[in-house]
């Protein structure tokens, strides 16, 4: 698929999309209703993007986001009687924001596209993942429902791209995730989360738990 230029942008302040991973989306927002109408009869693509900062602070412009967004196609959308829309987006490619266009109801975005990873994860690394995933989720008692994850046979970037959306994961942290400049440094990232998520978990035993800073 050729990827355009511009495409719209649907800021959240809770969400972090990722390439190749699904996600379902509850539109009601009369100018999100449009957006979706719009990229029906387009090339079905809509930009997710992370709200920057207290976006309660200022209504006299729109909130300012992340540079870095993930495209998603919509891939099944079920309008309802009064307007709304059930979507799913599939993540395809992560795109960088150069300016925004002012010339719809809705946000768009002049971008261009980041490259695929080209890299894979070493055994070592994947493995590494692995087992820190596997200990935070035993130690947050998911580890029943969530293990097999883990351990399935998909290939690299889905796996580290699932990981990274579907953990319970501060948003900056994910967008973090996001950011890195490669599928390795990505793997690396998440560990580094989980280690130090597993770090507040021991010391909150103790009562001296700190949040680190964003």
């Amino acid at each position: 698929m050729k990827l355009p230029d511009i495409v719209p942008l649907f800021p959240l302040p809770n969400v972090v999309f990722f390439p190749r991973m699904p996600l379902p989306l509850h539109i009601f927002e009369p100018r999100y209703r449009t957006m979706v109408r719009d990229a029906v009869k387009g090339a079905r693509l809509i930009g997710m993007v992370l709200l920057r900062g207290d976006r309660e602070t200022d209504y006299a412009s729109p909130p300012e986001v992340f540079g870095v967004g993930t495209v998603g196609e919509l891939v099944r959308m079920e309008e309802l009687p009064d307007g709304r829309f059930n979507i799913v987006l599939r993540g395809l490619r992560e795109f960088v924001i150069h300016r925004e266009l002012s010339r719809a109801e809705y946000r768009e975005g002049v971008v261009s596209w980041r490259e695929p990873p080209s890299d894979t994860l070493p055994a070592s690394t994947r493995a590494g993942v692995g087992a820190v995933v596997l200990q935070y989720l035993q130690r947050t008692g998911r580890a029943g429902s969530d293990s097999s994850l883990v351990e399935s046979g998909v290939d690299d970037e889905t796996f580290v791209n699932f990981l990274a959306q579907h953990l319970d994961l501060d948003p900056l942290e994910k967008q973090a995730l996001l950011e890195a400049g490669s599928l390795g440094e990505r793997g690396r990232r998440l560990v580094d989360v989980l280690e130090f998520r597993l770090e507040e978990l021991r010391l909150d035993l103790g009562g001296q738990a700190v949040r680190r800073p964003h």
